[in-house]
């Protein structure tokens, strides 16, 4: 009878941790699932083949070497921007400003060539490049922190207001003071210089921004989650109270949050700008600061889960034109099903409190294998 009951409590243990490592994932599964069915209602409504439709989708995004190089290409932005509202979360803000301070990372990063000696060699240029962009996309990332715990500003309406400022400020400096007089029907920038220009991966059409996004990613993974000041910003994230009345510095996690985010953001305006437009013009506003809010929310701010979550998103955009091209469909239906999945994922959301509840359930249940391996061990 005591070797069943152990059996028993051991197989419940082992199946409420199973359960466990699968939880946290439920709401992204569950948005997944209720965003492909509504996306097809919404093409059977349109009168468009819903399974020729996903088939496409999926055969945009990964079904050649062509069509993941166009995946890759796009992830390798989303990652960084994701970042921007991944980092400040942790501290319990929600930062949408990713696009300002990407288009302010591109422009600062397009003009730091001008101000460098003409002789200066690549390996002192492009770190600058990339120094500038971080500093402008941290600070106007780091201006809304400021402004949350100085003035108690909502960071949400006022970084989204914020992005909108720096996108009419780089217009106005991309087609006024900035701007090159040779670029006469597309107002932009000097070019970046051909020896500062980034290349390609080896063996890929896809520049050194996806490598760099990929590292960003398991950097801010580690940092999070296995450095003291990562489990201090997920203390003030998860009960500002407790963390003051801990003796955490609040303002300045907050702050230092938003910088990292805002940097991240700025990273990826630099290298659109070195390795793809070739200068600071309105090709960089393409909505990736948007997209990264997608990208982020999906990976229920992991990340890790950004680099997985960034490739799908970025498939998704990459296969609009051939949805065009084979069932006749606007390019932007793939923003209806983004739209539809940020959607979905802000109801499952809802359940995270009930799924708080059964995790410390499971959790409770998972321990009572402890109990066991003692009497067997004393047995």
């Amino acid at each position: 009878m005591l070797t069943n009951a152990n059996a028993n409590a051991s197989t419940n243990a082992n199946a409420a941790r199973l359960v466990l490592g699968v939880l946290p994932a439920l709401p992204t599964l569950l948005a997944l699932t209720g965003t492909l069915l509504l996306f097809m209602l919404f093409l059977l409504v349109q009168g468009a083949p819903a399974l020729d439709a996903i088939g496409l989708i999926f055969e945009g995004a990964f079904g050649s070497s062509f069509a993941w190089q166009s995946t890759l290409l796009r992830a390798a932005p989303l990652m960084l921007t994701a970042l921007c509202v991944a980092l400040p979360a942790q501290v319990g803000l929600i930062v949408i400003g990713g696009e300002g301070a990407l288009a302010l990372g591109g422009l600062a990063a397009a003009v730091m060539p001008q101000w460098l000696p003409t002789a200066t060699p690549w390996f002192v240029a492009t770190p600058l490049m990339a120094l500038a962009g971080m500093l402008a996309g941290g600070a106007w990332i780091g201006a809304v922190g400021a402004l949350r715990h100085r003035r108690g500003v909502n960071e949400t309406i006022s970084s989204l207001l914020m992005s909108y400022i720096a996108i009419a400020l780089f217009k106005f400096l991309v087609e006024g003071p900035l701007r090159d007089p040779a670029s006469l029907n597309k107002p932009s920038t000097l070019p970046v210089p051909d020896a500062l220009t980034i290349g390609s991966l080896p063996g890929l059409d896809v520049h050194w921004g996806l490598l760099w996004g990929v590292l960003a990613c398991v950097a801010a993974w580690v940092f999070v989650r296995h450095s003291t000041r990562g489990f201090a910003m997920r203390v003030v994230g998860g009960n500002v109270r407790a963390a003051r009345l801990v003796g955490l510095p609040v303002a300045r996690l907050a702050l230092a949050a938003c910088v990292l985010g805002g940097a991240a953001a700025g990273l990826a305006g630099m290298f659109e700008v070195a390795a793809v437009q070739g200068s600071a013009n309105a090709a960089l506003l393409v909505g990736y600061g948007y997209s990264g809010i997608l990208v982020a929310f999906a990976a229920r701010q992991n990340p890790l889960a950004i680099v997985v979550c960034a490739v799908i998103v970025g498939g998704i955009e990459a296969s609009g034109s051939l949805l065009q091209r084979r069932l006749g469909l606007p390019d932007a239906t793939t923003l209806v099903l983004q739209g539809l999945l940020f959607a979905n994922l802000l109801a499952w959301e809802a359940l995270g409190g009930r799924l708080a509840a059964w995790r410390v359930k499971l959790q409770a249940l998972a321990a009572t294998a402890v109990p066991v391996q003692m009497e067997k061990t004393h047995a």
